[in-house]
């Protein structure tokens, strides 16, 4: 089970609580209210767990989380996990 999955922010929705995030290819919106004392801009890096934004993280950071979620043989159940996001 994948607690929280890196994606990069590509854009800002308006309205400011929705946020387009790209996931290893996949786009989808989140809800990034959680962050709205951090602020959040594109090109940010998130970490995301049920179409939530729960923190940001470095690029650098995110991407050895990937490779780790690769290594471990958990990238396929995190991607299915993104693809189930579904913020109007």
């Amino acid at each position: 089970m994948c607690l929280a999955i890196p994606g990069k922010v590509l854009s800002l929705e308006a309205g400011g609580h929705l946020a387009l995030v790209d996931v290893m290819g996949v786009r989808r919106r989140v809800n990034i209210d959680l962050l709205k004392d951090e602020g959040v801009s594109e090109g940010d890096w998130v970490l995301i767990h049920v179409g939530f934004a729960l923190g940001k993280v470095s690029e650098p950071e995110a991407q050895a989380q990937l490779r780790l979620l690769a290594a471990l043989g958990e990238d396929r159940l995190a991607l299915e996990e993104v693809q189930g996001y579904r913020f109007a």
